[in-house]
């Protein structure tokens, strides 16, 4: 197994840091039409099924939050690398493996915050694009 794989693991969350505060409220048209691909790409991964949340966060400082389903590491970081906000090179993603230890509508019993198979020393903290 390698390093990026936790059994059972398939949620991922990656964050996406504006290059500047207010950038929601101050974004330019090239901006814009980046951010309308990255809307277009988000509502795909919903439709897809691979898409659980996503949102900014509010205030003067935008960070964007996406909750994804991904089978390893890899695939997580490729749909990572694809959102336009990224590809573009306008901001810069941050990949972590990621549990949603309470959500509505799911088992909690069948879903535990760390059980033996998940809690490893070799697990990757972060992937920063």
């Amino acid at each position: 197994m390698d390093s990026g794989t936790l059994p059972g693991m398939n949620e991922w969350i990656y964050f996406i840091h504006s290059p500047r505060d207010d950038f929601a409220a101050t974004m330019n048209d090239d901006e814009q039409a980046v951010f309308g691909a990255h809307f277009g790409y988000l509502q795909q991964l919903l439709a897809q099924g691979k898409l659980i949340l996503a949102g900014p966060t509010l205030g003067t400082i935008n960070t964007g939050v996406c909750v994804i389903e991904a089978e390893d590491e890899a695939a997580a970081t490729q749909i990572m690398n694809a959102d336009p906000f990224i590809a573009s090179g306008l901001t810069k993603g941050e990949l972590r493996p990621f549990r949603a230890a309470l959500l509505r509508g799911r088992d909690h019993a069948a879903t535990p915050v760390f059980s033996t198979e998940t809690r490893q020393s070799d697990s990757p903290s972060s992937v920063t694009v």
